[in-house]
């Protein structure tokens, strides 16, 4: 299964398709690009006009909830990468994912809630995801 298809399994495993407009909430480009490296904005767990979870973790908003919230949030971020590339095969590494969780002072479960972020680029990534390079033997031309 390519990782266009394993995207698509992750997304339906959330309840939500990722096929329409990812809409950014200001004036901010959602994906630049670098040379051969993409940087891509924060995402908020946003699927079309709805913001799925609103509030602070330990409060309005259950664990289990703040980790889909992340899990939308990295979808929307291979979602951007998927059309700026025409393909997440393109993709060759996963340098880095900040996770940023709005939450109570005595909320405790950051990791947690970053996990189920991490989890989505492995399972649609595999080989890509937040690993260091593999020497190899012979120059080859990097991917996108």
């Amino acid at each position: 299964m390519n990782r266009d298809a394993l995207f698509l399994q992750a997304a339906a495993a959330t309840g939500h398709a990722f096929d329409g407009d990812i809409k950014v909430g200001g004036h901010y480009a959602p994906l630049v690009r670098h040379g051969l490296q993409l940087y891509v904005s924060g995402q908020i767990p946003r699927v079309g006009d709805q913001v799925v979870a609103t509030g602070r973790a330990g409060a309005e908003v259950s664990l289990e909830q703040a980790r889909a919230a992340a899990r939308i949030s990295t979808l929307r971020a291979l979602a951007l990468l998927q059309r700026a590339l025409g393909s997440l095969d393109q993709v060759d590494r996963i340098l880095r994912i900040t996770v940023c969780v709005q939450c109570t002072p005595d909320f405790t479960q950051h990791s947690e809630v970053a996990d189920a972020a991490s989890d989505l680029p492995h399972t649609a990534l595999a080989d890509a995801c937040l690993h260091p390079p593999t020497p190899t033997k012979k120059k080859q031309q990097p991917k996108l």
